[in-house]
Protein backbone atom coordinates (compact mmCIF):
# COMPACT_ATOMS: atom_id res chain seq x y z
CA UNK A 1 0.00 0.00 0.00
CA UNK A 2 1.59 3.61 -1.01
CA UNK A 3 2.12 6.37 1.37
CA UNK A 4 -0.36 9.43 0.96
CA UNK A 5 1.54 12.10 -0.93
CA UNK A 6 0.40 14.68 2.47
CA UNK A 7 1.97 12.14 4.82
CA UNK A 8 5.32 11.62 1.92
CA UNK A 9 5.88 15.57 2.59
CA UNK A 10 5.04 15.80 6.10
CA UNK A 11 7.84 13.38 6.68
CA UNK A 12 10.57 15.13 4.35
CA UNK A 13 9.97 17.97 6.35
CA UNK A 14 10.45 16.14 9.58
CA UNK A 15 13.50 14.21 8.73
CA UNK A 16 14.99 17.58 8.19
CA UNK A 17 14.10 20.87 9.89
CA UNK A 18 17.13 22.24 9.78
CA UNK A 19 17.96 22.62 6.15
CA UNK A 20 14.50 23.40 5.32
CA UNK A 21 14.35 26.19 7.58
CA UNK A 22 17.80 27.30 6.21
CA UNK A 23 16.49 26.83 2.57
CA UNK A 24 13.21 29.49 3.87
CA UNK A 25 15.79 31.66 5.35
CA UNK A 26 18.03 31.91 1.79
CA UNK A 27 14.64 31.98 -0.16
CA UNK A 28 13.52 35.30 1.82
CA UNK A 29 16.54 36.79 1.77
CA UNK A 30 17.53 36.23 -1.97
CA UNK A 31 13.94 37.56 -3.15
CA UNK A 32 14.55 40.05 -1.28
CA UNK A 33 18.08 41.29 -2.52
CA UNK A 34 16.61 40.60 -5.85
CA UNK A 35 13.83 42.84 -6.10
CA UNK A 36 15.74 45.29 -4.51
CA UNK A 37 18.29 45.29 -6.97
CA UNK A 38 15.93 45.97 -9.37
CA UNK A 39 14.62 49.05 -7.51
CA UNK A 40 18.14 49.88 -7.64
CA UNK A 41 18.47 49.31 -11.32
CA UNK A 42 15.71 51.57 -12.06
CA UNK A 43 17.02 54.03 -10.13
CA UNK A 44 20.46 54.04 -12.32
CA UNK A 45 23.38 52.52 -10.07
CA UNK A 46 24.01 49.61 -12.37
CA UNK A 47 26.84 48.61 -10.07
CA UNK A 48 25.22 48.39 -7.36
CA UNK A 49 22.20 46.57 -8.29
CA UNK A 50 24.87 43.58 -10.02
CA UNK A 51 25.93 43.18 -6.74
CA UNK A 52 23.22 42.99 -5.30
CA UNK A 53 21.90 40.41 -8.45
CA UNK A 54 24.96 37.89 -7.73
CA UNK A 55 24.22 37.83 -4.14
CA UNK A 56 20.91 37.13 -4.64
CA UNK A 57 21.91 34.12 -7.44
CA UNK A 58 24.69 33.13 -4.87
CA UNK A 59 21.74 32.88 -2.15
CA UNK A 60 19.82 30.87 -4.30
CA UNK A 61 22.28 28.16 -5.24
CA UNK A 62 22.52 27.57 -0.91
CA UNK A 63 18.51 27.17 -2.12
CA UNK A 64 19.13 24.21 -3.94
CA UNK A 65 22.35 22.63 -1.63
CA UNK A 66 19.75 22.69 1.49
CA UNK A 67 17.26 21.34 -0.42
CA UNK A 68 19.42 18.67 -1.93
CA UNK A 69 20.89 17.82 1.63
CA UNK A 70 17.39 18.04 3.07
CA UNK A 71 16.63 15.23 0.25
CA UNK A 72 20.16 13.32 1.23
CA UNK A 73 18.40 12.74 4.69
CA UNK A 74 15.48 12.21 3.33
CA UNK A 75 16.84 9.17 1.51
CA UNK A 76 19.06 7.86 4.51
CA UNK A 77 15.76 7.93 6.65
CA UNK A 78 14.41 4.93 4.49
CA UNK A 79 16.91 3.30 4.64
CA UNK A 80 17.48 3.21 8.05
CA UNK A 81 13.92 2.93 8.90
CA UNK A 82 14.26 -0.11 6.51
CA UNK A 83 17.02 -1.48 8.01
CA UNK A 84 15.29 -0.96 11.58
CA UNK A 85 12.12 -2.69 10.09
CA UNK A 86 14.18 -5.74 8.91
CA UNK A 87 16.62 -6.52 11.93
CA UNK A 88 15.42 -4.35 14.50
CA UNK A 89 17.19 -1.77 16.56
CA UNK A 90 21.33 -1.54 15.63
CA UNK A 91 23.40 0.52 17.64
CA UNK A 92 25.74 -0.14 14.79
CA UNK A 93 23.54 1.85 12.25
CA UNK A 94 23.20 4.70 14.82
CA UNK A 95 26.89 5.31 15.16
CA UNK A 96 27.43 6.13 11.32
CA UNK A 97 25.19 8.66 11.49
CA UNK A 98 25.83 10.21 14.07
CA UNK A 99 28.17 12.77 13.66
CA UNK A 100 25.72 15.16 12.07
CA UNK A 101 22.57 16.55 13.18
CA UNK A 102 20.76 16.33 10.28
CA UNK A 103 21.62 12.50 10.34
CA UNK A 104 20.80 12.41 13.68
CA UNK A 105 17.68 13.66 13.03
CA UNK A 106 16.43 10.96 10.16
CA UNK A 107 17.54 8.47 12.08
CA UNK A 108 15.54 9.12 15.05
CA UNK A 109 12.61 9.71 13.03
CA UNK A 110 13.53 6.53 11.37
CA UNK A 111 13.46 4.74 15.12
CA UNK A 112 10.29 6.26 16.39
CA UNK A 113 8.17 5.01 13.26
CA UNK A 114 9.70 1.50 13.62
CA UNK A 115 9.06 1.91 17.36
CA UNK A 116 12.96 2.40 18.57
CA UNK A 117 13.23 5.91 19.40
CA UNK A 118 13.43 5.52 23.10
CA UNK A 119 16.27 3.48 22.16
CA UNK A 120 17.93 5.91 19.62
CA UNK A 121 17.56 9.04 21.56
CA UNK A 122 19.04 7.18 24.66
CA UNK A 123 22.58 6.32 22.57
CA UNK A 124 22.79 9.21 21.03
CA UNK A 125 22.95 10.90 24.36
CA UNK A 126 25.26 8.28 25.53
CA UNK A 127 27.38 9.57 23.14
CA UNK A 128 27.42 13.20 24.34
CA UNK A 129 25.14 14.57 21.71
CA UNK A 130 22.65 16.86 23.12
CA UNK A 131 20.04 19.72 21.46
CA UNK A 132 22.48 22.45 20.99
CA UNK A 133 25.15 19.97 18.82
CA UNK A 134 24.18 21.38 15.30
CA UNK A 135 27.62 21.47 13.66
CA UNK A 136 28.81 18.46 12.17
CA UNK A 137 31.66 16.93 14.10
CA UNK A 138 34.17 17.12 11.57
CA UNK A 139 33.43 20.95 10.62
CA UNK A 140 33.98 21.86 14.32
CA UNK A 141 36.61 20.83 13.76
CA UNK A 142 38.52 21.78 10.84
CA UNK A 143 35.53 24.57 9.35
CA UNK A 144 38.29 24.02 6.41
CA UNK A 145 36.42 20.58 6.03
CA UNK A 146 33.39 21.75 4.60
CA UNK A 147 35.43 22.27 1.38
CA UNK A 148 36.54 18.73 1.29
CA UNK A 149 35.79 16.44 -1.37
CA UNK A 150 34.96 13.50 1.61
CA UNK A 151 32.96 15.53 3.15
CA UNK A 152 30.73 16.89 0.53
CA UNK A 153 30.43 13.32 -0.74
CA UNK A 154 28.95 11.51 2.42
CA UNK A 155 26.69 14.86 2.81
CA UNK A 156 25.20 15.07 -0.69
CA UNK A 157 25.20 11.38 -1.89
CA UNK A 158 25.09 8.73 1.06
CA UNK A 159 25.57 5.12 -0.24
CA UNK A 160 24.20 1.81 0.78
CA UNK A 161 27.72 0.38 1.92
CA UNK A 162 28.10 3.78 4.04
CA UNK A 163 25.20 2.39 6.32
CA UNK A 164 25.74 -1.57 6.11
CA UNK A 165 29.94 -0.82 7.35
Amino acid sequence: MRTPLYTTIIRYIKVAPFPHATALTLLFVATTLYIEAHFILNDGVPLYAIVLFTLSALLGWGVILCQADAFSRFREFKRIKAIFSRRGFTPRILKLVSTSRCQRDAALLAAKETGHRHLAATYFKELGYRWYHIIPDVIAQNPMNFFSSKFLRTTFLPRKDTLEQ
